[in-house]
Parts: C-alpha cells; sequence; structure tokens
C-alpha cells in the first residue's frame, strides 16, 4: 500500500480500485483506516492542484460504490467516516442540486442560528451555488484546516436539513400525485440531522487530535 502514496503528485485515478477489502471485519476496518490515513496525509503534505482536483471529482467518474466498500462502514467517529460522509455529502447534493438548493434556501429563511455564515454558500443559493459549495468544502478537507472542513459540511447540513422540514411542513399530504413527498422530505431532514452531528463530533475529535 505504502507505493500507492509515495509520490502525491502522481496520484493514480483509480487509486481506490486496488483496496477491495475481505470478509474479515478486523480487516476492514485496519484497510479503511489505513487507506483514509495515508491519503490524508500524504496529499495534505503536498497538495497538488491537480491531484486535489481528481480527488474532488473522483466520485464523478467513477461513481461512489468504491468509496464506499472503502469507508461506509466504518465508525461514524473515525477518519474514514469523516471523509466517507463528505463524499456522500457531496455526492447527494450533485445528484438533486435543485431540491438541496431549495432546502437550503428555506432552511436559510427559518434557521435562526449562524449556519448559514458558517457553511458559506452564496445567498441566495441556487444549484450551481450548492454545487460549488460542495466542491469547496471537499477542497478544504485536503488543502485547509480540516476541522473547519468538516463544520462547514456540517453547518449545511442542519440549514438544509431545517428546510426540508419546512418543506414537509408544507407538502399536501393528501396530494393524490405525490401523497408520499412529507414523509420523504421529512427522512431527508432527519438523515441530514444526522450527518450534521456525525461530522460534528468528527471536527471536534480532529480539534483533540483523536480522530484517527
Amino acid at each position: 500500500m505504502a507505493a500507492d502514496f509515495h509520490r502525491p503528485t502522481r496520484f493514480p485515478p483509480g487509486m481506490f480500485e486496488g483496496f477491495q477489502g475481505g470478509a474479515d471485519p478486523a480487516h476492514l476496518s485496519r484497510v479503511a483506516h489505513d487507506t483514509a490515513a495515508a491519503l490524508l496525509s500524504r496529499v495534505r503534505s503536498d497538495p497538488d492542484p491537480e491531484v486535489v482536483q481528481r480527488l474532488i471529482s473522483y466520485t464523478d467518474r467513477h461513481g461512489i460504490d468504491t468509496i464506499a466498500e472503502l469507508w461506509s462502514q466504518a465508525s461514524a467517529k473515525s477518519l474514514p467516516g469523516a471523509l466517507w460522509r463528505i463524499y456522500l455529502l457531496r455526492t447527494l447534493i450533485r445528484q438533486d442540486p435543485a431540491g438541496t438548493s431549495l432546502a437550503f434556501q428555506r432552511g436559510t429563511e427559518v434557521s435562526r442560528t449562524i449556519d448559514q455564515v458558517v457553511a458559506g454558500a452564496a445567498i441566495p443559493t441556487g444549484p450551481d451555488e450548492v454545487r460549488e459549495l460542495a466542491d469547496t468544502i471537499l477542497h478544504g478537507v485536503f488543502t485547509g484546516d480540516f476541522a473547519v472542513a468538516l463544520e462547514r459540511a456540517a453547518a449545511f447540513c442542519r440549514v438544509a436539513a431545517a428546510g426540508y422540514a419546512d418543506l414537509a411542513d408544507d407538502a399536501d399530504a393528501a396530494d393524490a400525485v405525490r401523497p408520499d413527498r412529507p414523509a420523504e422530505l421529512t427522512r431527508r431532514a432527519l438523515r441530514l440531522t444526522e450527518l450534521a452531528d456525525e461530522l460534528a463530533s468528527c471536527a471536534r475529535l480532529w480539534r483533540h487530535d483523536s480522530l484517527d
């Protein structure tokens, strides 16, 4: 594995494919932690712009399945768990930028916190703005203050969750076309709230040198 991370400026686009895991949970956990730590430390020590951009856009070209195989089973309060959640959030945003931006914009109208400032999204927030924010946050994971990137992601999740909850209240449960719409929006709000809590916990652990 060390050879794959020896020269980060030549990080191969398919760097995740070599780690297929195994049936042993201990082995899977070790691979998850080793790859997350090696990836982050090597890229942050020499943040070549081309390499960083490849990592940001990796799931656009290869999908999120390989990253999920590596990191999705890791503890929510771990380095691989944090990286998985950042990539997952970016994927969710890019899959539905219109819906996500609508929820975030509504969240800025009903939330009474500073989360929208912490998240750093442009106001008003449209599809292009949320896509740009997702890329900016992931970029910060590799080149900026890691805890700040996690906190920005958590803040975004809280604002969007507030927006989805408010949109659910507005939805007509008796709508013959989409009677399940309120429940769907509520589920999104709950999942984003959970994601925000997990990311915030990871940020606190990172600040105390306890995220591994």
